[in-house]
Formats: structure tokens, sequence, C-alpha cells
């Protein structure tokens, strides 16, 4: 037998799901988390990358009082941490330590699995930082001057590394290569650190680092530190020149990571894990923790994120498209 719902009663329970609806989802945040976070961090563990995931795992599992987890998952320039991030259950609990790689130089690769542009929410810019310039203790260079006219005199002399084709060390990278006019080859990794190994070990002679990657190997002498590509000195490195004095006027490119997830976790929650992470990114011992890897705390809103994100998209596919790059 078929029951019949009075149309009155049929509204009024329509009435009332759309009442609650906002109030449901406002809960739902207010509750989070009850159980562990992961953070995707898309490359090898010992990268800058990795090191900010950590530093962040640590500060919001103290405030949410749960454990949170990095999981690195390097491969195809992070993109396949990307995936992970995109096909996990929108509820929250599953966050990506982004960059430039993920959201705006995504244009190297003919095709993906997803949309980084419609896929992820970006819920912070975390930090900016400088590159720096290094290159093996044996290459017979000291200034960046020195290193231009190698490469121009022997175009064979220089390889550089980077964490992948895309990322940020390689983009860098091609940005220096055409502003000086010096030929250079590239040499993709799975990470940074595969390709860190092999520049202290002399398969290569440069790369385009983040601070964290370096600084401890520039300190005892492994790295020669030649110049950074920031619009100032790093206070991590202040007797190191940055490209524009040394060698390229008006040479400038950072870096720089996000926060995001995937575009399906509902507003009320990104705006949380927003407001929450921005808080810590921009507490005193968080700033500090930065500082003295060479970067900067931008802690800046879901959408100055999101407009940021959309304008250095532009920039690095001019780049993208100047050297006819294409991820194999």
């Amino acid at each position: 037998m078929t029951t019949r719902i009075p149309r009155r009663t049929l509204a009024a329970a329509g009435l009332a799901a759309l009442a609650l609806g906002p109030l449901a989802g406002t809960a739902g945040a207010q509750d989070f988390p009850n159980r562990p976070i992961r953070i995707i961090v898309p490359f090898t563990a010992g990268g800058s990358s990795d090191v900010q995931g950590r530093l962040l795992a640590d500060h919001l599992g103290k405030l949410y009082k749960q454990s949170v987890v990095v999981e690195n998952r390097p491969g195809a320039g992070g993109h396949i941490g990307g995936k992970a991030v995109v096909d996990a259950p929108p509820d929250g609990y599953t966050l990506m330590l982004g960059s430039i790689g993920l959201h705006a130089t995504y244009g190297v690769y003919r095709k993906l699995p997803y949309n980084p542009a419609t896929d992820f929410k970006v819920l912070t810019i975390l930090a900016e930082m400088p590159h720096v310039v290094v290159a093996n203790e044996a290459l017979a260079v000291t200034d960046l001057k020195s290193l231009i006219a190698l490469g121009r005199k022997s175009p064979d002399a220089l390889n550089f590394g980077s964490a992948g084709v895309g990322s940020s060390v390689h983009m860098i990278g091609e940005l220096f290569k055409a502003s000086a006019e010096v030929p250079m080859t590239h040499v993709a990794y799975k990470g940074s650190s595969a390709a860190l190994n092999d520049l202290m070990g002399g398969q290569i002679q440069l790369m385009f680092e983040n601070p964290p990657t370096v600084l401890a190997h520039v300190r005892n002498g492994r790295l020669k530190a030649l110049a950074v590509t920031g619009k100032t000195r790093s206070p991590a490195l202040p007797d190191v020149p940055t490209v524009a004095e040394a060698a390229i006027p008006g040479f400038l490119a950072t870096s720089w990571t996000t926060v995001a997830v995937g575009a399906q976790v509902p507003d009320a929650l990104a705006n949380r894990l927003s407001n929450d992470i921005r808080a810590i990114v921009s507490s005193p011992a968080f700033t500090q923790a930065l500082a003295a890897q060479g970067m900067t705390p931008v802690a800046n809103t879901r959408e100055a994120a999101t407009r940021f994100v959309a304008a250095e998209k532009q920039r690095w596919d001019g780049i993208i498209d100047k050297a006819k790059l294409v991820a194999e």
C-alpha cells in the first residue's frame, strides 16, 4: 500500500531542510576535527615543501589536539600528490602543501588527470621565498659573472637540476637562463633531495633551490651560494648578493607555497581551516621558524590567495610558451 504524504507536510519539511542547511554546515565546521588529519606534501622528504609541511603539522596538531601526519607523495611535478588531494573525501581531513608547480606552471603538461585551476580551493599562501643560486664546490667560478662567462665560453659546461619539470626550482632556472643568455641544460629529478645529492656529488653543476634545502650545505662549505633571486638579500645569507646586484639588473623571482584542499570541501569548513592556519602562520613562533629557513610568511585570505595564484599562472605561462617547455 502506498502512503500519501500531504503536500502541506512536504512543504514544511522542505522549508525546515533549507533553514537547517547553513546551520548544519556551520556545526560541521565547529565540530572539526574529531580524528587525525593528513597533509599531503607532493614532493620527497627533506625539501622546502616538506619542511613547511612538517612545521605546519606540528602547530596544527597542537591547536586541534589531534594527530596531523605529513604524507609525501612525489612524482609528476607534484601532480600525483595533487590528484590524491582532489580524490580524497571532501571532509577537510586532507590538506595539501601546494607550490608553483601545482598551481601556476602545470601548463608544461599536455594532459593531466584533473584541472588544477578548478579542482582546488586555496586556503592561503603560506610563505614566499627567494631561491639561492648554488654551485658544486669544485666548479671553477667565484661569482655569478664568472658563472655566466663559463657558460657562454663552454656551452656544455653547465647542467642545472630541479625537483621536476615545471617546479619552481626549474622555472627560476629557466628564467635565469633566458635573462642571462647563457646556455644551460636542465636535468629533472623526482624531488629536490635527489638533485641535491647529484649536485654535491658533481653530476650536475647548479641548482636554483629553496633556502631551507641548501642553507646547511652552504654553511658547511659543501656548496657555493652565488646569489639569491629575491628583491633584497636574504637575512639567512646576508653576504650573498641578489642576482640583480651581481649580474642581471631587474631580475626578480620568488617561489611560494599554499595550503589547499579539494574544491568540493564546503566553504564553511574551508573558511575555518583558512582562519586557523593563517593564525598559526602569523604567530611569532611560526614566523621565526620560517625566517630561520629564509622564508617570509604571507597568510593572506582565501580571496587574496586565489587572485595571487591566477596572476602567477599568467606570468609563468609566458615563460613556458617562450621556452617551449613540455614535461615528457
